[in-house]
């Protein structure tokens, strides 16, 4: 039979600290705590470390007169409608090798149709940017948490350098950051 006193826990200074074992070296829970915590502070803290985004490479792109691996060189054209190889659609949406890519990080304006004079003006310089941009070099498809959007179109953050041209487009007042859903331009 139990006692009821067995069912009292012992005064804390009766029980031992649990330590954990790894490698013959006693190690205590908040020392455990700390050397974790640092290790992700330090692999935060690299730069160019995306692996905590969930962000991978898709494919690397060569464009603009240079020879990507299979011996092709690409050139950005403009197709406004319909299925395209190689062009932009508009300021945030191209077509590659039969893909039709979405600019994940951006919202642009649109060009066809837009709702006022000045989205159309800015849907134009959008467009005409990311073309310049897109033949300026190779550039990175990065994938993101969605493989696609609602309009079958593939979700990527396009990247020359490590640098979003995405964010370029936002830096030079031709688009905004995505914020889940499209705004209104006019």
């Amino acid at each position: 039979m139990v006692h009821p006193r067995d069912l009292v826990s012992p005064p804390s200074r009766f029980r031992s600290r649990r330590r954990y074992r790894r490698a013959g070296w006693g190690v205590s829970a908040g020392e455990l705590r700390l050397v974790v915590l640092a290790g992700v502070a330090i692999g935060l803290a690299v730069p160019g470390a995306d692996w905590w985004r969930g962000a991978a490479p898709v494919s690397i792109v060569s464009t603009a007169g240079t020879a990507d691996a299979a011996g092709v060189v690409r050139s950005f054209g403009q197709c406004h409608t319909g299925g395209g190889i190689d062009c932009v659609v508009d300021g945030d949406t191209f077509w590659i090798d039969g893909e039709k890519i979405r600019v994940a990080d951006i919202d642009a304006p649109e060009t066809h149709p837009s709702r006022c004079a000045e989205e159309a003006r800015l849907g134009n310089a959008a467009t005409d940017r990311l073309q310049a941009l897109l033949n300026a070099g190779p550039v990175t498809l990065m994938s993101v948490d969605r493989d696609t959007d609602r309009y079958g179109r593939k979700l990527r953050v396009v990247e020359r350098g490590g640098v979003s041209l995405g964010d370029m487009l936002v830096n030079e007042g031709l688009a905004r950051p995505w914020e889940g859903r499209r705004q209104p331009w006019c």
